[in-house]
Order: C-alpha cells, then sequence, then structure tokens
C-alpha cells in the first residue's frame, strides 16, 4: 500500500494524541497548575522555530528526500506535512508525560553531580557532533547535524538543573523510551513505504530493524529535549507533583 505523509499522520500521529487528549484523567491544570497548561504550547513554538531551519538544511542538501507525490505542497525546502510533525511529535511525548505524572508519584533524593554530569557528556557529545561535521566525511553527516543541533540544548538542560532530572529518573526513562520505540516504528513503516528516504551518502549504514541508527538517534534526543523541557518547566511550581496541587487544580481549563 503507497502512504502519502499525510496518511502518515491520518495513521500513526495524530490518533494517538487524540486517544491521549480524550483520556487525560486530569485537565493539563492539575499538573503544575498554570504552568501545566502552558508547558505543551511554548515547548511547540520553540521546537518549531529550532527545528525549522535545520530540517530545511537538511532536504535542501539532500541528506533525506520525499517521495514522489507524497507531500500536499512545501515551503522552503520543506514539506507542510513535516512543519506539522514539529509540532505534533512535542504534543504526541508531552501528553503520554501528562499521562505519567498524573499517576506517578515518584520521589528521590536530590543530588548535585548529574548537574556536571549530565551537562558535560551531553557537551561532549556536541563537542563530537561538531567534530563529524567539519571531518568532511560524508557517512557521518546526518549524524554529526543530529548530535551537534540537540546536544547543545540537552547540555544546557542538564547544567540548568540536572538534579531535578536525575531525581525523575524512571520519569524519564519511561515518557521518553515509549514514545520514542512507537516514533521508530512508524518512522521505518514511513521509510519502508518510500513516504522519505534518508541518504545512504550520508549515513553510517547501520540499520537495525531497518531503520538508519541516525534516524533512531533524532527521536531519541528529540524525546528527550521534550520530556526534559517540559520537567523542567513544570518544577517552577509549587509542589508540582504534590497531591495538594493536584487537589487543588482540578477545574476544568477555559
Amino acid at each position: 500500500m503507497t502512504l502519502s505523509y499525510l496518511a502518515f499522520h491520518l495513521i500513526f500521529t495524530i490518533p494517538p494524541i487524540v486517544l491521549l487528549a480524550t483520556t487525560l484523567p486530569r485537565p493539563l491544570a492539575g499538573v503544575g497548575g498554570k504552568r501545566g497548561v502552558w508547558a505543551l504550547p511554548l515547548l511547540c513554538l520553540i521546537a518549531f522555530t529550532y527545528t525549522t531551519p535545520w530540517d530545511n538544511y537538511l532536504v535542501a542538501n539532500e541528506i533525506w528526500w520525499y517521495g514522489e507525490s507524497r507531500v500536499l505542497a512545501t515551503i522552503g525546502y520543506v514539506p507542510v506535512e513535516e512543519y506539522a510533525f514539529f509540532i505534533l511529535q512535542p504534543i504526541l511525548t508531552g501528553l503520554f508525560l501528562y499521562h505519567y505524572l498524573s499517576r506517578s508519584s515518584e520521589t528521590n533524593k536530590r543530588i548535585e553531580a548529574p548537574r556536571w554530569v549530565g551537562g558535560g557528556f551531553w557537551l561532549a557529545v556536541s563537542v563530537l557532533g561538531w567534530w563529524m561535521i567539519a571531518s568532511g566525511i560524508d557517512a557521518f553527516l546526518y549524524m554529526g547535524l543530529i548530535i551537534g543541533w540537540a546536544g547543545p540544548i540537552l547540555s544546557f538542560l542538564w547544567f540548568y538543573d540536572g538534579p531535578q532530572l536525575w531525581q525523575y529518573r524512571r520519569t524519564m526513562l519511561v515518557t521518553v523510551g515509549i514514545p520514542t520505540v512507537y516514533l521508530w516504528i512508524a518512522d521505518a513503516i514511513a521509510i519502508h513505504n518510500g513516504i522519505w528516504t534518508i541518504s545512504p551518502q550520508f549515513t553510517v549504514g547501520i540499520e537495525p530493524f531497518g531503520l538508519p541508527i541516525e534516524e533512531a538517534t533524532f527521536f531519541l534526543v528529540t524525546n528527550l529535549m521534550v520530556v526534559k523541557g517540559i520537567l523542567l518547566f513544570l518544577d517552577s511550581a509549587p509542589a508540582f507533583f504534590s497531591n495538594e496541587a493536584v487537589s487543588s487544580q482540578r477545574t476544568p481549563i477555559s
């Protein structure tokens, strides 16, 4: 069966978003108060702004491309369905995180070490990405562009409040892991169906289960940015995981 990019959204992104949105156990304000309401819209705006020039560069340089007659229209070098994906992925992963937070009572002791360990790790990943880009080795280009683009953001989030992120490491494991695996499967299907094609020239050629390792890395780091960004944004809300915050914010969003 031949799928268009729009059909991909109608099958793989929009239905789970609708399901997650309609089955939330409490309104968004029930997790983090007003910050719970604003976290997703702000994150979508940041994701759209930060990803747009990067994605246009990738497509313009034929690091990947789209199947003939698979997209409705393009703006710049990128299909409108791709711009939609910049927003739909954060909503999908963010709503999954809200579901988990609404049911979780995870608490752990804050420690300072992860601030420097995590921040330093992702800074090193960033440097590796920049080296891969500068090396001029074609096979390193896509991976270098991914980790060189995402690494600074992830490093900043860890330096900003690594102890908070480490405190909710189980939350991150679940809420990053499950949406990432789901998107790996959806991406592999899209590639197999020819909706988009990843250039073999600019990838290392490692494809576990038919998915280029670069694509697997992309969904992992982007979901990490979504979950960590929301957690740190909500952290400023008083008692954001407490029963008091939950009970006082149960009124529907108007």
